[in-house]
């Protein structure tokens, strides 16, 4: 029992190590594989979302005004994971908007420099984000931020196990493998804030859904399935989706 729990710690850790700038010491031997630590990817959106909340409502209490503690805010939780996100998501955008076929989007994904299409949806991004976040800010629940956080967060991890690697290499590769009971404790957790929020949680469960498989169905058309990029386009898309589903309630 020990040994089980002591293993499950360390596969969350990973999970921090890996979508995170957040310091999660030293992992014991054997270290797990990213396939093994997938099942914790959406419990990291506990930290994030509690992160964005808490700054958010900091710098509100100091006299900001909504837009200024928005902005703020996401960019505490951007500092949190490192962008990694925004950067999926600027890949896959000059991917998919500037490439001719399915090897030659893969190629531009690669690029580590942002084109048109990937700054655009960047600015997009942040700006619908923000703008959203400027609308709720009084009345943000730490339940509803960390279920964005959260829920976004588990339909990364839905589209890594149902859509197939586009590359033999990379983070696409390296987590996927037979699904089991990886998605429970996500979709647990989700449930539980999403019942916390009350009916605006249930419609973020349902509009996040419905972003996550459109981008991803994008995806498998486009690039042939998943890779890192694609997971932060997922997460990032479904966040997005959260916060303005926040602000038209």
């Amino acid at each position: 029992m020990t040994g089980t729990l002591l293993r499950r710690i360390d596969q969350a850790r990973l999970a921090i190590m890996l979508l995170t700038r957040i310091p999660a010491g030293r992992l014991r031997e054997p270290v797990p594989s990213l396939a093994q630590a997938r099942w914790a990817f959406p419990l990291v959106g506990l930290i994030v979302g509690t992160i964005l909340w808490a700054v958010l409502h900091g710098a509100m209490a100091v006299g900001l005004g909504p837009l200024p503690a928005a902005l703020i805010g996401l960019g505490a939780a951007t500092l949190a994971t490192g962008g990694l996100h925004h950067d999926g998501l600027a890949d896959v955008a000059d991917g998919i908007g500037g490439g001719k076929d399915r090897e030659d989007r893969l190629r531009i994904m690669r690029d580590s420099r942002i084109g048109s299409y990937g700054a655009l949806a960047l600015i997009l991004a942040v700006f619908a984000s923000a703008a959203a976040l400027a609308e709720i800010a009084d009345g943000l629940s730490l339940a509803a931020a960390v279920l964005v956080a959260v829920w976004s967060r588990q339909a990364m991890l839905a589209a890594l196990i149902l859509l197939p690697p586009a590359r033999p290499d990379g983070l696409g590769r390296g987590a996927a493998g037979q699904a089991g009971s990886v998605w429970a404790a996500g979709l647990v957790l989700s449930v539980v804030l999403a019942a916390v929020a009350g009916w605006p949680g249930l419609w973020i469960l349902a509009a996040g859904a419905g972003a996550a498989f459109g981008t991803a169905a994008l995806a498998r058309r486009r690039l042939g399935g998943q890779t890192g990029d694609v997971l932060g386009a997922v997460q990032l898309a479904t966040e997005v989706t959260g916060w303005l589903v926040l602000s038209a309630w």
